[in-house]
């Protein structure tokens, strides 16, 4: 007789059940003005100061970096011993907690939250003009020298907060193509998240022709131009980008649309023959190269890659500078060649040390500042440290921006899909326009029109040389490509 043995049955090891890790706290401002604290002043639209948090993950170039160094280096809108106080006395924290030390060393998934009563800088009073509207998309012509998102300094003076404030607390913009502050033109608004993310998509495939408008210094030369220099970002704190060999790819076409001689160049009359200029004067223009390019033109653009500052970068190495960039045109940084054809990087740290000072003890210097028609009023005017400080949180203060500062001479004038669906454009700009007692086009016409240089795919209409285009108009000349 065989007896039976109970055999328990074999229990699989139990898995440790994994351990939910709470998100880092962060911290919620105890205030959300609305209305928004806007008013309207001497043409500005400016902002009652107010208490605000920033909350920032951290970044990978911020991995492994000690606190006050983060801020130190990648802000630069107060000195380094406000940001060394701030830590110290809890106004910046790490994952909602006050760290022990400034050198505390900020890792991957950590928030970064800074608190202070917040000074906007005023913008441009001009309201947001609307060239297109359906159920799914706002086509605005953004104005001049407003940031599209809160970011840096601005915050409810931005593009996405100024329509909210017009259309309710509710609503909720979503930009889908990107304009530097200082650039004005076309923008697409999506109502909707799809709406915006296939209008995004149809950008970042390079399926969306874009044409924008600049007055240049001097006089550009004509026919059809296209500038490949790659371009790299020296400064993520300055915004200031070079053309570098070693940068990204970039290409951009311009055709010139009109120049304008100065007024003493007109009508024959012999410039040398009425210089009302004091030596002094003349001294001190002999040492500026570009005041040898005389008068300005009107050029038309055409960006086949989208770096950051790409038009601006090519024209400044093309000896043709925006003339009143703040940055490129900018002969106290960049001294009186402007940086015509430079592609090296030797002076970057001397460059970046020049552009540091800028709006804060030296006024930024375009060659639209020396302007003779602009009003000496106007060249004094301009945002800078006043010596004054807030009352209620001791931040240094600075003056209101000049009509000069609000903008530069770069319009996003045309987007148009490849595929014919859709095509939007503004009038020009004011300052696009012929001077006064001058002729000169005040519409576009195909003749200069870049896009016309480009096939279905985006890409330079070449004959196998990658020197000239395969012209397939009239009037066009071939395509001349600035050396890299």
């Amino acid at each position: 007789m065989m007896a039976l043995a109970i055999v328990k049955p074999i229990e699989a090891p139990k898995e440790k059940p994994e351990e939910f890790v709470s998100p880092p706290n962060i911290i919620t401002t105890p205030c959300d003005p609305w209305p928004r604290p806007y008013y309207l002043e001497d043409g500005l639209r400016k902002v009652r100061p107010y208490h605000f948090t920033y909350n920032t993950y951290c970044k990978q170039r911020w991995r492994g970096r000690e606190l006050l160094d983060i801020f130190a280096t990648e802000f630069r809108d107060r000195p380094q011993e406000y940001y060394k106080d701030a830590i110290e006395c809890g106004k910046v924290v790490l994952n909602g907690k006050k760290v022990s030390s400034v050198r505390q060393i900020v890792n991957n998934g950590d928030i970064i939250s800074h608190t202070l009563h917040r000074h906007e800088p005023p913008v441009t009073a001009r309201s947001v003009g609307v060239v297109h509207e359906d159920n799914d998309m706002v086509v605005i012509n953004k104005p001049a020298g407003v940031p599209v998102h809160p970011a840096g300094r601005y915050n409810y003076n931005s593009i996405v907060e100024i329509m909210r404030a017009e259309r309710g607390h509710g609503w909720n913009p979503l930009p889908c193509n990107r304009l530097d502050r200082l650039t004005s033109g076309v923008m697409f608004i999506g109502k909707h998240p799809k709406a915006a993310e296939k209008l995004t998509d149809q950008i970042m495939a390079r399926t969306v022709k874009k044409e924008y408008m600049a007055r240049v210094i001097g006089e550009f030369p004509e026919g059809d131009l296209i500038c490949d220099q790659p371009v790299m970002q020296i400064s993520p704190k300055l915004g200031l980008n070079r053309a570098r060999a070693s940068g990204k790819d970039a290409r951009t076409i311009f055709k010139r649309m009109a120049y304008y001689p100065p007024k003493e160049m007109t009508n024959g009359v012999d410039p040398e023959a009425n210089d009302a200029r004091s030596e002094q004067e003349k001294m001190r223009d002999s040492k500026m190269a570009w005041k040898s390019k005389r008068g300005h033109s009107i050029v038309r653009c055409l960006p086949l890659t989208g770096r950051t500052h790409q038009i601006r970068v090519h024209l400044q190495f093309l000896g043709h500078p925006i003339s009143n960039d703040p940055i490129y045109s900018n002969q106290r940084v960049f001294g009186p060649l402007l940086a015509v054809g430079d592609a090296r990087s030797d002076e970057d740290e001397n460059i970046i040390a020049k552009l540091s000072k800028m709006g804060k003890s030296e006024v930024a210097e375009a060659t639209e500042y020396h302007n003779d028609m602009m009003e000496e009023y106007n060249k004094k005017k301009a945002e800078k440290l006043t010596g004054e400080k807030c009352e209620v949180c001791d931040t240094p203060l600075y003056s209101d921006p000049g009509p000069h500062e609000l903008g530069i001479y770069l319009h996003a004038r045309r987007y148009a899909c490849q595929d014919g669906k859709w095509d939007y454009e503004t009038p020009l700009p004011e300052w696009a326009l012929p001077p006064p007692g001058k002729d000169g086009p005040t519409v576009t016409t195909e003749e200069t029109d870049p896009m016309a240089l480009v096939d279905d795919n985006g890409q330079p209409m070449l004959n196998g040389d990658s020197s000239s285009v395969n012209s397939q108009t009239k009037h066009q000349k071939p395509l001349w490509t600035m050396p890299g």
